[in-house]
């Protein structure tokens, strides 16, 4: 039976997930701190851990840490309210399978947990490998200038061995294009290999890169393949590679420019051929020039460079990506929703989509999920991005003539939704700071809009 961890102070909202998933067919076990969820995580094995993002002790980043540490095998989920989506998309960066937005929506959390057990039902190596499982997820390119410019450099680059630096803030599809060279160039046939270094502690790392034979360690139960092996001939995508250690750094340089490695505890040496493509979300100049990062394996990996810009500056592709994850999410979910309602778009190309590509994702696969009209329309958007520009709405209700009356409830809206997200949308207790009954609030919620 599947086993996952629930990790949330709210402890009703723990029994509420936990008597869900039961019901589902989940083992369930819940810890309402961070201190707890260590506890448990050293007591027991967990398919998947659901982590709040605000704990009372530590945050959820902490959580996916230990988890990395304690069994690197485990998918973790972040939960987070749109407000700390940043965060959110920091904890991918380090190894997360996917962050949901509360209020969670049960269908949606059901969604992602399967996607975890079927990511990790495909990976065919050992519980250690930290080799990250991609979405099995199709992209469109798009047609912006910045699109279209990305694709020109992977069309010069990729029939060359020059190793690629791309560069981009998280869920700009670094990966897709890393995928892309190595789909046009000359090395095709051979395999494509993607590691999360991100997810990488420092022991595990030289293991995962390089292999190791059994007993050279402790937990080393038998012979390892490292992954420059595995993609001998082909392609080695290093994601987040600014996260290495120095240590680390300096092995992989060695192997890169020997193109010879040696499993730990072997003295044989071992001739691979493989092409580096390298991503980053920071600049990795600064990096080098903080300390933080090689010089000489920044210029060593540096033969061509490669920037995806962020989703907010190439509003172009917009409305292409997101009939696309549309198409993607009616196949999914088995609906028919047939587009998007005007003021929809105009929230989506109002909004900053600090998680980029992979939010604008998420946030279309809710809608489709939770919408029951013809197209998507503002209810459906989670409330942090329905109402991000609000403001452009009531100017437009009153045709720029701001009254005392509109002024008011302009206000008014603006303090029901900021104590909402305050109490990470627990009605009962925003009732109590607003200092209104309940019922007086689910009122004011419809007459604004703000149904959750």
């Amino acid at each position: 039976m599947t086993k996952i961890l629930v990790v949330d102070d709210d402890s009703t909202f723990c029994i509420m997930l936990k008597s869900f998933l039961t019901r589902k067919g989940f083992e369930v076990v819940e810890a309402f701190s961070f201190e707890e969820a260590v506890k448990a995580l050293r007591t027991n094995t967990f398919d998947v851990v659901l982590s709040d993002f605000r704990l009372p002790d530590k945050t959820g980043l902490e959580v996916l840490r230990e988890v990395k540490e304690i069994n690197p095998a485990t998918g973790v989920i972040i939960m987070t309210g749109y407000a700390d989506i940043r965060m959110a998309v920091n904890a991918i960066k380090l190894g997360a399978h996917d962050y949901v937005a509360k209020p969670i929506n049960p269908d949606e959390i059901l969604l992602t947990i399967n996607s975890v057990l079927e990511n990790s039902s495909n990976n065919t190596e050992s519980v250690s490998k930290k080799v990250r499982s991609t979405e099995k997820i199709d992209f469109i390119e798009g047609t912006s200038e910045s699109a279209l410019q990305v694709k020109q450099y992977v069309s010069l680059v990729a029939p060359t061995n020059l190793s690629v630096i791309i560069q981009g803030d998280s869920g700009t599809g670094k990966e897709y294009v890393a995928r892309r060279i190595h789909a046009e160039s000359l090395r095709k046939a051979k395999p494509f290999v993607a590691i999360d270094c991100g997810a990488l502690s420092k022991d595990l790392a030289l293991s995962e890169f390089f292999g190791h034979i059994k007993g050279s360690f402790t937990g080393a139960v038998s012979d390892k393949v490292g992954q420059f092996e595995v993609a001998n001939g082909g392609t080695l995508f290093l994601d987040e590679i600014g996260n290495l250690s120095y240590e680390v750094q300096v092995n992989l340089l060695r192997a890169i420019q020997e193109r010879k490695i040696k499993r730990i505890g072997d003295s044989r040496e071992i001739k691979v051929d493989v092409r580096i493509i390298a991503a980053s979300n920071e600049d990795l100049k600064d990096a080098v020039r903080e300390g933080g990062f090689r010089e000489d394996l920044y210029h060593r990996l540096n033969e061509f460079t490669i920037q995806v810009d962020p989703l907010r500056e190439r509003l172009g592709d917009l409305n292409e990506f997101a009939s696309y994850f549309l198409s993607l999410a009616n196949r999914e979910l088995n609906k028919q929703v047939k587009g998007f309602d005007p003021e929809v778009i105009e929230v989506f190309r109002n909004y900053s989509w600090p998680g980029n590509i992979r939010e604008l994702r998420n946030v279309v696969r809710r809608a489709v999920l939770i919408e029951q009209g013809k197209s998507i329309s503002v209810r459906s958007l989670p409330t942090e991005i329905a109402y991000s520009q609000h403001e452009t709405f009531f100017s437009k209700a009153t045709n720029g003539s701001e009254n005392l009356k509109d002024l008011k409830e302009k206000a008014e809206q603006e303090l029901i939704l900021s104590t909402l997200q305050k109490v990470r949308y627990n009605k009962s207790k925003a009732a109590k700071l607003l200092n209104i009954d309940r019922k007086t609030l689910y009122n004011k919620m419809r007459q604004y809009g703000l149904s959750l």
